[in-house]
């Protein structure tokens, strides 16, 4: 069994997927194995390409078991996301969407800092390159770097530090890291979410939480399920982006252009279900002075839409 499982969630991305795989092959963390899930329609099918198929045969033989499954009917990506984690074994999972690039040391960094702090996850904010000339100071004053160990945070659906998420948007995390990352030092940071594209999960902490087994509580037409499964984890293990990010978003078109229901409306729901209470000493919230105060329960815990987009197309 490897330490890592890579998995995959694709639909209607054959180029996207393949420079994900390539960007596999160069990583300097090699203890990993790579389970792809794909929900493309059957007469699209990619899976089965000789593009595809030699980068598996490419993994094969570093050493990478590589499973490819096809898994119909749509149900939406929380289904997807927790058919996946059902297929897993090793410690750590790895969610990789089928739209990013990754620079070699990402996955050993993100290991590295994941085993340090004993948190629920680590995630890699997706760059917009298409962004690299637009700096924004309104949304980089919302970085808060971790000045001690990562803890939890005890988010409540009154409380979500919504600002944070700035952070991320279009090239930002590239202008952080330009300020921050001299040396090769590696920061950590504050987080409400990182979204989907790129994140490393404690697999036994992401199962404690639920996972992504309160799907059928959603239509298909939904988004926004990573971002409550890191909600919990926060609150519960702490949980935290890295710079350097070394993580591109390619810029391709959503599969998902309904998105009728945020899963952060769950938020309140999940805590309770799950006793999902901090282990620890717990980090303080500073006040979220952008975001409106006085709304309760699930209106205050509901991402607006644009906010749950992929960071690098903000």
């Amino acid at each position: 069994m490897a330490f890592v499982d890579v998995l995959i969630p694709t639909c209607q991305r054959k180029a996207g997927l393949a420079v994900v795989l390539t960007s596999l092959l160069g990583q300097t963390f090699t203890d990993f194995d790579v389970i792809i899930s794909s929900q493309t329609d059957p007469d699209q099918d990619y899976l089965d390409s000789v593009e595809i198929q030699t980068l598996v045969q490419a993994l094969s033989l570093r050493g990478h078991r590589v499973t490819l499954l096809r898994h119909l009917p749509r149900r939406g990506l929380a289904e997807h996301r927790q058919f996946l984690l059902e297929q897993s074994r090793a410690p750590y999972v790895h969610f990789l969407d089928d739209d990013v690039l990754l620079e070699p040391q990402v996955m050993e960094r993100m290991l590295d800092v994941i085993r340090s702090e004993g948190c629920g996850f680590v995630g890699c904010p997706a760059i917009g390159l298409g962004f690299l000339h637009d700096v924004r100071p309104h949304e980089l004053r919302h970085f808060e770097p971790w000045e001690g160990p990562v803890r939890p945070e005890p988010f409540t659906p009154d409380t979500l530090p919504w600002d944070r998420h700035k952070v991320n948007n279009a090239a930002n995390p590239l202008h952080l890291e330009r300020r921050y990352c001299q040396g090769g030092l590696v920061v950590r940071y504050k987080v409400a979410w990182v979204g989907g594209a790129n994140v490393l999960y404690d697999r036994a902490k992401l199962l404690s939480v639920g996972g992504f087994s309160w799907w059928e509580r959603l239509p298909p037409e939904h988004a926004g399920e990573e971002v409550v499964a890191q909600f919990l984890l926060i609150r519960k293990y702490g949980g935290c982006g890295i710079l350097p990010s070394g993580t591109y978003h390619l810029g391709l078109p959503t599969t998902i252009p309904e998105r009728k229901r945020n899963a952060t409306d769950l938020f309140g729901h999940l805590i309770e279900e799950f006793g999902v209470h901090p282990e620890g000493p717990i980090e303080s919230l500073r006040p979220d002075s952008d975001e409106p105060t006085g709304a309760t329960g699930a209106l205050a815990c509901r991402a607006p839409n644009d906010r749950l987009e992929p960071e690098g197309k903000r």
